[in-house]
This record gives structure tokens, C-alpha cells and sequence, in this order.
């Protein structure tokens, strides 16, 4: 499995692509600003098929580079229905936006245990709402690897003060990530990646969420 980090855009976003070398399929999670040029280019170097872009919410930098590799790669969108509408037209969920993002529908609408298949790699989809409604965490089992987009950060957790956010569904989200390996490695939406067993404070997420 390859898998390649892109920090970019003004809130630093991560941004990964995940890649099976038996297959040559590729995917991207979470498209942020200024990110496609990177991927096209490392596709195209590396003889990969853009097969998937897998969303892990609809906010506005996790999203900006989604029409563009669909217009130059065209792979496959995936996202929860409860943050699609958000997908195809920017800014209706309310939440502030630093930049004009071009909408695009989905291709695909996912859900809680839903598996996606990048070539040999597994993900499922966990629905970890409290960031938004249709937040979501991709899991490979096999690697014990996360990508956790803005629900669980290093030491921390997203925000859930913005519109369509909700302080009980991220805790009951937390609390459900606490119960997986605990040798799983985790990659943010931004920052440093972690681990379930160094985020032990996971299982008393009420204590910490405010």
C-alpha cells in the first residue's frame, strides 16, 4: 500500500492519497485547496488510477479540490447523504468559507459499515456525526489504519460549534472510536497522526467535550 500526506491550503490541510501496487488503484481523501496538482502529477508518475475520492465531510476546505480532479481524473465521489447537499452547493450548510468552492454532485451516498474497495485495500465507512451530521471516519482493518478527517485530531477533537454541528452525537462518535484497536494509527484532517491507544481519554469523552 502506498500512502502519500498532502499539507495544503491556508488551514493546513491534510489531504491523503492511498494507493494499491498490486492494482495500480488509487484514491484521495479529503481534496483541499491546491491538492490536485500534486496528485495528478503523482498518478502520473507512478502509472496510478485516480479510481475514488472519499469525503469525510463536506466542509468547505476538505472539499475544494473535488471538481477538479473530477473534471481531469473523473473518479468516483463518495460521501453521507446527510452532507451532500453541502457538496453540491457550498455554503448552504451555513458555515463560513474563505474562498469560493465549485459544487459537484456525488456519485455515491455512504453509510455506517459500508465497505469501499481501492483494489486489495478495504476501507469501512464509520458515520461519526458531531462535526456534522454526515461526518464519517474510513477505516482499513487489515492495516489498523484511520483517516479521521476533522472528528478526532491529535490530543483533540473538531469543533462542534458550527451550524449542523452537535456536542452529544460527537461524544457518542468519540466513544466509538475509543472501542477499535488500539493499535490503530490515525491520520487527521489536520496535524499530527496518533494513535486509539495514545488518545485514552477517548472513552471519557464527555469529560472533554465542550
Amino acid at each position: 500500500m502506498i500512502l502519500k500526506k498532502i499539507v495544503c491550503g491556508p488551514l493546513e490541510n491534510n489531504t491523503y492519497l492511498i494507493a494499491c501496487e498490486n492494482t495500480k488503484l488509487s484514491c484521495v481523501v479529503d481534496p483541499s485547496f491546491g491538492s490536485s496538482n500534486d496528485i495528478i502529477s503523482y498518478v502520473k508518475k507512478n502509472n496510478l488510477k485516480l479510481d475514488k475520492i472519499l469525503l469525510t465531510h463536506s466542509h468547505y476546505d476538505h472539499i475544494a479540490d473535488v471538481k477538479s480532479l473530477k473534471d481531469q481524473l473523473d473518479p468516483s465521489i463518495y460521501i453521507h447523504k446527510l452532507d451532500s447537499k453541502n457538496l453540491i452547493d457550498p455554503g448552504s450548510d451555513k458555515t463560513f468559507s474563505m474562498f469560493h468552492i465549485d459544487g459537484i454532485d456525488p456519485d455515491f451516498f455512504i453509510k455506517e459499515n459500508d465497505l469501499i474497495n481501492i483494489g486489495d485495500i478495504i476501507f469501512r465507512v464509520i458515520h461519526t456525526p458531531g462535526h456534522t451530521p454526515g461526518g464519517v471516519c474510513y477505516l482499513i482493518e487489515k492495516d489498523n489504519i484511520l483517516f479521521s478527517g476533522d472528528t478526532l485530531f491529535k490530543g483533540s477533537y473538531g469543533r462542534v460549534d458550527f451550524p449542523g454541528s452537535d456536542k452529544e452525537l460527537m461524544i457518542d462518535s468519540l466513544v466509538k472510536l475509543s472501542k477499535l484497536n488500539p493499535n490503530t494509527t490515525v491520520y487527521p484532517g489536520h496535524g499530527s497522526k496518533t494513535t486509539i491507544e495514545e488518545e485514552s481519554w477517548l472513552k471519557n469523552a464527555k469529560k472533554f467535550v465542550n
